[in-house]
């Protein structure tokens, strides 16, 4: 048994997390009713899971689809991990709420006496690693951990209480950030860099090094994991032109799935562009190009003859209504060009937007150097019912950048880009808290 809570956040840090947060459990957060993981879908940012499906069953004489997602998770004591193999995440868009199940299946060091019973005050922590993982402890009413938790002041992510992962400190991971980018602030200029897989940091001489730069300050090695970049939260830079006025240069990119369904997954990218694509309109010669901004139910392109629209989300209830819905790109004839599942944007989504950090960057050459503001804007408690609601009202949109070059060849160069995109000063529509912070 861990005696104490420093020992617990140690004990989780020594096993790999890097982020440890605690839920304080309802009666109703037992095996027979799942854990209660709060409303909306915010509980998927926090908590790492497989790709999301649907899971179709008989229920009172008619079919359910219920989207489930698996959790790598582990029950951990003294002795080390033990594999909760069942464990997974299920969705309930009706109500909407994420709700955790098969937690104690399959595992004979899970603590099964205290979470098949309703007592109140037992807690549930999770502690999630840079590989994804999930590590789990419970503690009961009377455990010294749980009146712990009970006395302290901690920071609210959803449900969770998020809590430090140096127990000698007890500094938050967003202090820790803080302090990062008020050392890069005070950096003054910075040469143009991108980190290695090895840790080192190499000279980077093209123009899109605002953002290599600084995840390279901070020790992020660019698509290292499908995780948050620096303890749980996700840095982006973006460029403006001074730090008097911060205004941004150009729009936010949230993030560039590819299509899973419609012409562009069934026959490829090539005959997608050949059907909805132009030729390049400054001359190049043997190029299509497919752009142009698609708001929610605006008209039909001018250049594609296409537009997008949502199926499957009532935006006067704010839910999804088919799962197995999604975004879809249609001709003026019924063609569909292109769609995103809502899982599989789903998945997209969550992977880093739980928490993240908007930070400002000038850029001078010659050499190719960068600085970086000291206001911060600081944004959390995000939800993809957000991101439906944003995108049906036009607030985010697809600007796709494909093109097609020698295509008349029999292996034409294809660059794939499909970009959802939103406003700077829009961008905290995005999340259910937000505050600006001044280094």
């Amino acid at each position: 048994m861990v005696a104490s809570l420093s020992n617990l956040l140690r004990l989780m840090r020594d096993h790999g997390a890097d982020r440890i947060y605690a839920k304080k459990l309802s009666p109703n957060d037992n095996s027979k009713n799942q854990i209660y993981l709060g409303g909306g879908f915010g509980a998927l940012n926090v908590i790492p899971h497989g790709e999301i499906y649907t899971d179709t069953r008989e229920m009172a004489g008619s079919k359910q689809d219920r989207p489930k997602a698996s959790v790598n998770f582990y029950w951990l004591d003294e002795s080390g991990r033990h594999l909760a193999p069942n464990a997974q995440l299920i969705l309930y868009p009706d109500y909407p709420e994420v709700r955790m199940s098969g937690f104690l299946k399959g595992c004979k060091a899970a603590p099964s006496d205290l979470l098949t019973v309703r007592d109140e005050g037992r807690i549930l922590f999770f502690g999630v690693t840079r590989n994804g993982d999930v590590l789990g402890y419970a503690t009961g009413p009377t455990d010294p951990i749980s009146a712990e938790i009970a006395a302290g002041q901690w920071q609210m992510v959803s449900v969770f209480l998020e809590l430090p992962t140096d127990p000698d400190s007890k500094v938050s991971p967003k202090a820790i950030l803080l302090a990062e980018l008020r050392r890069i602030y005070e950096l003054n200029w910075i040469a143009s860099q991108k980190l290695a897989k090895d840790g080192t940091k190499a000279p980077y001489a093209a123009r899109n090094g605002g953002g290599y730069t600084l995840e390279a300050e901070l020790g992020i090695t660019p698509n290292g994991y499908s995780e948050p970049d620096f303890m749980g939260w996700e840095v982006k830079q973006y460029a403006v032109n001074n730090f008097t006025k911060f205004l941004p240069k150009g729009p936010v990119t949230l993030m560039t799935p590819e299509p899973t369904g419609g012409i562009y997954k069934s026959e490829g990218p090539a005959e997608f562009l050949r059907r909805f694509g132009y030729a390049d309109k400054s001359g190049k010669a043997d190029r299509f190009n497919f752009g142009g901004i698609y708001a929610c139910e605006k008209a039909f392109h001018a250049d594609t003859g296409l537009r997008v629209t949502l199926d499957g989300y009532d935006a006067a209830s704010g839910k999804i209504t088919n799962v197995n819905g999604g975004i879809h790109l249609v001709s003026a004839t019924g063609d569909l060009a292109a769609s995103w599942s809502f899982p599989g944007m789903m998945e997209h989504w969550n992977r880093k937007h739980a928490q993240a950090a908007y930070v400002p960057s000038i850029f001078q050459t010659p050499p190719p150097e960068y600085a970086y503001g000291p206001r911060i804007l600081l944004c959390e408690q995000t939800d993809f019912l957000l991101f439906l609601k944003a995108f049906t009202t036009g607030v985010v949109y697809y600007d796709p950048a494909v093109k097609m070059e020698n295509a008349s060849s029999a292996k034409p160069d294809i660059k794939r880009r499909s970009q959802f995109r939103v406003k700077h000063s829009n961008i905290t529509q995005m999340y259910h808290r937000h505050e600006l912070v001044d280094l």
